[in-house]
């Protein structure tokens, strides 16, 4: 996986003027580099103004395209090492990067699955799954510099399962995903940087200051969508956001919380106020 060349499942000049084409090839992509390189060409059509999408009826049963590897394992089966040395900063960043290839199909899923939402809304998607990309590429692109690649660890496919329950309703994907499965990398990646600092990998430090400063506006575009589908249901999101976690998510919240870049990802007083306990009175803390 050199990441490095074109995208070898369809280049630009197979694909139509129909962004729908585009964006479907990207979805169904199984190899990284192809996906990698399909939306990085998205992220030049829309900076060109060229990438309007019109929603089609799509059939995404089969899901998005994926590797063979890596082999998929129960959370608990994934590889956790010290920091210390090249194989334990090797397994965290693996893990890092297949949550942001799976965070490529989520956005992608979340353009193509949900018909009737504004222009913006998908103009925010896909921009979203570029920043995945670029992400994915960074950090294939190290774990290359440490001797390694994706797919040679064992991966968890927690986004994906949340993806497919919530793919009926974009109100619930967006409250759960985004705002639940991605904002936890808002609480985590701080104690991963401090740890990554302590044992002198300043290049995978950097490249986690740039996903965590961008996952805050990702999170915060799952915030205002998910508050727009509530005011078209006349809803309130405070208490559907609460609701939606106790039924998904009862006893999961773990601290710490990264209330300052929840704040800034358009989580309300009362939200966090409500996972600030949850975080508290989760079964086994502390």
């Amino acid at each position: 996986m050199s990441l490095t060349g074109p995208a070898s499942t369809s280049s630009s000049q197979e694909l139509s003027e129909n962004n729908s084409q585009w964006i479907l090839a990207a979805y169904r992509a199984s190899d990284p580099d192809s996906k990698v390189q399909l939306c990085l060409q998205i992220g030049e059509r829309l900076q060109a103004g060229g990438c309007d999408y019109l929603p089609e009826p799509h059939t995404l049963r089969n899901g998005p395209g994926r590797p063979h590897s890596p082999p998929l394992v129960a959370p608990a089966d994934v590889p956790r090492r010290r920091l210390g040395n090249v194989a334990g900063r090797t397994a965290l960043i693996h893990a890092i990067a297949h949550i942001e290839f799976n965070a490529i199909n989520l956005a992608l899923d979340a353009v193509l699955r949900f018909p009737d939402m504004p222009a913006a809304y998908y103009q925010e998607w896909l921009s979203v799954a570029v920043d995945e990309a670029r992400h994915f590429k960074m950090l294939a692109q190290r774990l290359q510099q440490l001797n390694s690649q994706y797919g040679e660890l064992p991966a968890h496919n927690g986004l994906w399962e949340m993806a497919e329950k919530t793919a009926h309703d974009v109100l619930t994907r967006m409250a759960l995903v985004p705002r639940v499965l991605e904002a936890r990398g808002l609480d985590v990646t701080p104690g991963m940087i401090k740890r990554l600092e302590s044992v002198g990998d300043m290049e995978t430090v950097a490249i986690l200051k740039v996903i965590l400063e961008e996952e805050v506006r990702h999170v915060e575009i799952g915030s205002r969508w998910f508050r727009y589908c509530c005011d078209l249901r006349k809803l309130n999101p405070d208490t559907v956001f609460c609701e939606l976690l106790e039924e998904h998510y009862a006893g999961a919240i773990k601290p710490p919380l990264n209330l300052d870049a929840r704040r800034r990802s358009s989580f309300s007083d009362r939200e966090l106020d409500y996972l600030g306990v949850k975080a508290v009175t989760r079964p086994g803390a502390r």
